[in-house]
């Protein structure tokens, strides 16, 4: 294991084109028994409308009728992705709600599968779906592998972060200073200018100064959404 665990790190952490990562992504899960794999990096704003950028192997009439149908939004791997960090196994139970989606799947060959999500302390969120046309994942097989599947959940979210991050996360290359991080943590908790003017001991002028100068810099409209989003990026 750390001798596989050595030679993929060097080659996944030194990739700086998102392309090139996942076709070398798409090398290690078939070497793990796997002719699919899908990565979807999610940004954690805008919060009504994150980007979602998605990479895959899958057949391409399954990857159009995907995308017409717009299963993103009724994705029980995805929605499970959003909430836990632990793996998952296709099935019919967990496909019990998106029927359709999983028949068409199936149609096209993609009937084993397995997935984890992961999150970074920007708020990033990936998705790495590791499927196959046959032979179940046994439970010998799971105990063989998972260790090295959950391993390159993490380094996949690292690499595909590294190379996207500041493309689809422009705001975190802002550098606020300590005293604007500072009016805005306690604007996030509920207090006003003149509030946070008395905590600190400076004129309210000069605390709006700086939450202007930090709305202006997350390229937020106002103090609240400004104190949200650096929150949600991990500033705070």
């Amino acid at each position: 294991m750390a001798g596989w665990q050595e030679d993929q790190l060097h080659l996944l952490l030194t990739i700086d084109d998102e392309r090139e990562l996942f076709d070398r992504l798409s090398l290690v899960a078939r070497g793990l028994g796997f002719d699919y794999c899908a990565y979807g990096l999610r940004t954690p704003v805008p919060i009504s409308r994150p980007r979602i950028l998605m990479l895959n192997n899958y057949p391409l009439g399954w990857q159009a009728r995907y995308q017409k149908r717009g299963y993103l939004a009724i994705d029980p791997t995805v929605k499970h992705g959003t909430h836990s960090s632990l793996p998952l196994l296709w099935s019919d139970a967990i496909f019990a709600s998106a029927r359709e989606l999983w028949e068409e799947a199936r149609s096209f060959g993609l009937h084993v599968g397995w997935a984890q999500s992961s999150r970074d302390a920007r708020g990033m969120g990936g998705l790495l779906t590791l499927a196959r046309s046959d032979e179940p994942l046994s439970d010998a097989e799971l105990r063989d592998k998972a260790a090295k599947m959950s391993w390159l959940t993490q380094i996949a979210h690292i690499g595909m972060s590294r190379c996207l991050g500041s493309q689809l996360l422009p705001d975190t290359e802002s550098h606020l200073t300590e005293r604007e991080l500072t009016v805005l943590r306690w604007t996030a908790d509920g207090k006003t200018s003149g509030d946070i003017s008395i905590i600190l001991g400076i004129s309210e002028r000069t605390v709006n100064f700086h939450i202007n100068n930090a709305v202006g810099k997350l390229g937020t409209v106002n103090k609240l959404a400004a104190a949200v989003k650096a929150a949600v990026l991990g500033m705070l």
